[in-house]
């Protein structure tokens, strides 16, 4: 009984921690795409204050790694091993 408890609770944990990869590294590989293609942009109020430069480009292009792995990680569901 307290072994099938057990194993319920793990899943349970699983299941969020993979919800939360996947809703977090949607966001950051969003913001990572913003900021690569930010000079994409028209006339928004972001650009006109901070002009783009090739820090927006490195800075997105970590964010859309990081972002991937985070979806990779929640795909994979290897919390407990």
């Amino acid at each position: 009984m307290l072994d099938e408890y057990e194993k319920q609770k793990k899943r349970r944990t699983a299941n969020m921690r993979s919800i939360l990869d996947y809703g977090m590294g949607v966001i950051i590989f969003l913001i990572g795409l913003f900021f690569f293609f930010r000079d994409k942009f028209g006339k928004i109020t972001l650009n006109e204050q901070f002009p783009p430069d090739s820090i927006d480009k490195i800075f997105g292009a970590f964010c859309v790694v990081y972002g991937a792995w985070r979806i990779y990680r929640g795909y994979q569901k290897k919390y407990f091993r």
